[in-house]
């Protein structure tokens, strides 16, 4: 840990050690589009901390996407980034180990709400009676949306709440609103997402990630959308919570959550319902992996968890890590191997 920070006093923290204090480096973060808010001003606050204590000026080259892109650029497009920050834990171990990262930290939590403003149709029924949330999405006149269970876990998330809800409402809710309005369908609790997802209404709107449809509700082309509740939070958007046995919050309900499980057309996989958890890796090939490191360092340690409660997002208490776990960060997390 020492050397490290020695190299990174004397600017030595490119790949080839040949960087000056006077040169700016870039960190390139590829991250789930849900991070967006906390990533940037963690990253302000990161780049303050790295040339006042590292010797060192930084800038960010964010590209927020949905998780299953964000892990694609690398596997499939063979990009280069630093960092890697996903909405969801296991698309680490199940695309990235071993062959572009070998450790991976959970660290953050959420949940899945509906979002709307005053100028959604029925606004003031949803806020006044949320128990009849599919009721009034199912209405006439009345448009939801979701992002892309291919490309995002926001997505494959709120297509298996409304599965759920089936489940803990005793309605063909999936039915209602996922079957007859898109070719996404179920057999059984098994839920199959086409790769080429098509929409048979205009009730229903898909958008890469979920942070696209912000815009569409806050213009009022969209009445509702499901999203996570820090995002919701975060843009000061009205939202009504769901049920814990639907809303993918309750650690306590994993076994009842992975009673639904859905299969990706872009990636062939299946994906278990189950608690929200983020993850984040650096990079084997990191260009800057000394400061990536150090930028997880950060991420991890006290300003890390007050950046992310200030942005309404639940931090783990202490983070969980897997696999090789670098130095630097092993006092600031529990080892989950």
């Amino acid at each position: 840990m020492v050397l490290a920070f020695s190299l990174i006093a004397a600017g030595c923290i490119n790949s080839n050690g040949s960087d000056s204090t006077d040169k700016e480096i870039t960190l390139v973060v590829f991250h789930a589009g849900s991070l967006s808010v906390p990533f940037q001003q963690l990253e302000k606050e990161f780049s303050a901390y790295a040339e006042k204590n590292l010797g060192v000026k930084v800038k960010f080259q964010d590209e927020p996407s949905g998780s299953i892109n964000a892990v694609r650029k690398v596997t499939d497009l063979g990009r280069d980034a630093d960092v890697v920050g996903v909405a969801d834990y296991t698309l680490i171990p199940q695309m990235l180990i071993p062959n572009y990262t070998d450790f991976y930290v959970l660290f953050a939590t959420n949940e899945i709400v509906i979002a709307f403003t005053d100028r959604s149709k029925y606004a003031d029924e949803m806020k006044t009676h949320p128990e009849r949330w599919y009721e009034i999405l199912a209405r006439d006149g009345v448009t939801f949306g979701f992002s892309d269970p291919n490309q995002d876990p926001c997505g494959y998330r709120s297509v298996m709440v409304m599965k759920l809800a089936d489940l803990y409402y005793g309605k063909p809710i999936f039915e209602t609103l996922v079957e007859k309005n898109t070719n996404i369908y179920a057999n059984g609790m098994h839920i199959y997402a086409p790769k080429e997802i098509e929409l048979k209404t205009h009730k229903v709107v898909i958008r890469p990630k979920e942070t696209d449809l912000i815009g569409l509700v806050e213009s009022g082309s969209l009445d509702y959308f499901f999203i996570y509740k820090s995002v919701a939070e975060q843009h000061n958007l009205s939202y009504i919570t769901l049920p814990d046995g639907i809303n993918l919050k309750d650690f306590n309900k994993a076994a009842y959550y992975g009673q639904v499980e859905i299969t990706l057309g872009s990636t062939g996989k299946t994906v278990k319902a189950k608690p929200i958890v983020y993850s984040v890796t650096v990079l084997k090939n990191a260009p800057h992996r000394d400061l990536a490191i150090e930028f997880l360092k950060f991420l991890l340690g006290e300003r890390g968890r007050e950046v992310f409660k200030e942005n309404h997002q639940s931090f783990l208490d202490p983070p969980i890590a897997f696999g090789n776990v670098p130095a630097e960060i092993k006092d600031l997390v529990k080892s989950g191997d």
